[in-house]
């Protein structure tokens, strides 16, 4: 199955709401630490917590710690990727990087040999970027889409 990471997210109710998703995608969230807030605000709690039943949430202290405990083919997304999402050829396993939502996928994460594609959503030209949770919606459900919605019905 697909995997998200989000590295140190900002704002609650985008996790939240990521959280649902990965819910019902049948998809594993990785967060990588500093959070922007603490997992048991409501706001979190509101926007998705109540499916952390259906899903799988792990917590991790940095990216080294996450790189190491969590092996597979790692896809950043960046508005500074040269692919589209749409192009890309997702695989089983992949996981799906996304950075904070004031700053995106930092340089060192986009530059790291650990990252193993950089893709984009193409956008118009000269605008900001996507909601953080509408974002991983878009990508996550074309990367499932390329393997047939496996395990979905």
């Amino acid at each position: 199955m697909l995997a998200v990471c989000l590295f140190e997210p900002e704002i609650p109710p985008n996790t939240g709401n990521i959280i649902r998703l990965c819910a019902n995608t049948g998809s594993d969230l990785h967060l990588i630490e500093p959070l922007g807030f603490s997992l048991d605000e409501k706001s979190v709690k509101r926007s998705g917590l109540d499916y952390h039943d259906l899903t799988r949430v792990h917590l991790h202290t940095d990216w080294q710690t996450f790189r190491t405990a969590v092996p597979g083919r790692c896809i950043g997304l960046s508005t500074k990727g040269q692919q589209s999402h749409a192009e890309f050829q997702f695989a089983p396993g992949d996981l799906l990087l996304f950075g904070p939502e004031t700053r995106g996928l930092p340089d060192h994460l986009r530059q790291t040999p650990a990252v193993d594609a950089l893709v984009r959503i193409p956008m118009v030209p000269n605008n900001r970027s996507l909601n953080l949770s509408n974002a991983v919606a878009i990508v996550l459900y074309e990367a499932w889409r390329q393997l047939n919605f496996q395990g979905g019905h």
